[in-house]
């Protein structure tokens, strides 16, 4: 694996990471919404928007060198980030149905991976 190929897939993976975080904060944020515009300028949300933002960033630099038929699928590994923020912030359930979920994303991702 070349350097540059091994740090867009780097890139790619902080940012599925980082917006992963983004989706907790913008959940925290929602929780304080009221019918007031300016609710939507509280703290958590702000911050979940914030990491969206920086995560596209990390993903632009992530794709610029690299393959986005192989690096865009690695995306969707911030489903598996968001499922065990879920259940560490949220105590959402963490259900079988989940497990072969996440199974199928991972399964996914290294079979697409294995066409580069």
């Amino acid at each position: 694996m070349s350097p540059v190929l091994l740090r867009s897939m780097l890139l790619v993976l902080s940012a599925s990471f980082v917006g992963s975080f983004g989706a907790v904060f913008l959940k925290v944020g929602s929780g304080r919404l009221t019918k007031s515009p300016l609710s939507f300028l509280n703290g958590p949300l702000v911050l979940g928007v914030a990491l969206y933002l920086g995560s596209s960033g990390l993903f632009l630099l992530g794709i610029k060198n690299g393959d986005l038929s192989v690096l865009y699928p690695m995306v969707s590994l911030g489903y598996i980030w968001t499922l065990v923020w879920s259940k560490l912030f949220f105590n959402e359930p963490f259900t079988r149905n989940k497990c072969v979920g996440l199974g199928l994303i991972l399964l996914g991702v290294f079979f697409v991976g294995l066409g580069s």
